[in-house]
């Protein structure tokens, strides 16, 4: 049995990873077709290679539930067109040792997967933006496409880049009293020092009720709360952050009394993920062993992929449902899984 464990494992972890490869090149390049429309300053082809090549990390992430559909139905599919499953079953193999051998190379992806999702991705999508603002031009008020706007008081502030290590670069700060501007700035950097941030290069224009004043200061210190942890939960969207973040910050937000549904999607999305690919996986073995025994490849791959976006589609829909009506995201992020767990030993079982 375990030259069979091994030998179904090696047809599964070469069919996923094939298909993987296939999804994320695909979809870098087009989004390297998207990027040719960013093109300005420095931000000239090579630094858009490079952005993409940054983004990888996420798009593995995100595209590997779907890949360990299709991967699972290609590999599982060619062993069913050469008989292969049938002799095994004809050999004593059951289906539950079928489920096993198929798991477990499964199980690496999924633990690469989080590995990924958790310390690769957020720190490499944040670099790749941040260097992106800093090729197009951080010298100039507003000028970030992907710049992070905040809120302290009567101040409204914008950052251009906000690299990893907290740096900033491309500071406008607007301070407002009883409804009107007094006050805008624009630093060039600025880096933490223990309680303030030490700015560089600030140009100041105040206004009052009958001239505009403009000061220049070579560095000043500039006092409040934003934190680099805080700034770094607050520069990437809740989907491209890491669950230890995404906890810690819901439960700020809770404590706040401010609402906290997103991110708290967010968490239980990629909390769940791995029962999510198994439970896919579940549906891919059961069609092999059921109705898609003898179809052709083709319709094996069509027939994954429309699985994984009716799956996909139900969680981003059930998801901003569950914030709307109240109730808990993590049910909303179950449902789809139990269903398609269901349905695949439901497959599984008239397939005996």
């Amino acid at each position: 049995m375990r030259y069979i464990n091994r030998y179904i494992a090696q047809a599964v972890w070469a069919s996923v990873l094939t298909v993987l490869l296939v999804v994320v090149a695909l979809d870098a390049i087009a989004a390297l077709v998207d990027e040719l429309d960013s093109l300005r300053g420095n931000y000239g082809f090579i630094d858009a290679i490079i952005y993409v090549g940054l983004y990888l990390p996420s798009t593995i992430y995100e595209y590997l539930p779907l890949s360990a559909l299709v991967g699972c139905l290609v590999g599982l599919g060619a062993l069913a067109t050469t008989s292969e499953l049938v002799v095994m079953r004809g050999a004593g193999v059951s289906i539950t040792q079928i489920i096993y051998a198929v798991f477990r190379p499964i199980m690496i992806f999924i633990i690469i997967g989080a590995l990924i999702g958790e310390y690769a991705a957020p720190y490499m999508d944040q670099y790749a933006d941040s260097r992106k603002a800093l090729a197009q031009g951080h010298k100039k008020a507003l000028i970030s496409e992907r710049g992070l706007w905040n809120r302290e008081g009567n101040e409204f502030m914008h950052f251009n880049a906000v690299l990893p290590n907290g740096k900033l670069f491309g500071i406008t700060r607007y301070r407002f009293s009883e409804g009107e501007l007094v006050e805008a700035s624009f630093t060039d950097s600025a880096i933490y020092q223990g309680d303030h941030w030490f700015e560089e290069s600030v140009s100041i224009t105040s206004f009052t009720e009958n001239e505009t004043h403009t000061s220049s200061l070579a560095s000043r210190k500039w006092f409040s709360e934003l934190s680099p942890s805080i700034l770094n939960v607050l520069v990437l969207s809740a989907e491209d952050l890491p669950m230890r973040r995404l906890y810690s910050y819901a439960k700020y937000l809770e404590n706040q009394s401010l609402d906290a549904g997103d991110y708290q999607l967010a968490f239980w999305q990629k909390a769940l993920q791995p029962l999510a690919t198994l439970s896919l996986v579940m549906i891919a073995i059961s069609f092999i062993l059921g109705p898609l025994r003898q179809v052709t490849m083709g319709f094996r791959v069509f027939i994954g992929v429309i699985v994984g976006l009716v799956f996909q589609t139900s969680q981003k829909l059930l998801g901003p449902t569950s914030i709307i009506l109240g109730f808990s995201p993590m049910y909303a992020v179950l449902l789809p899984i139990a269903m398609s767990f269901l349905i695949g030993m439901a497959m599984l079982r008239s397939a005996r």
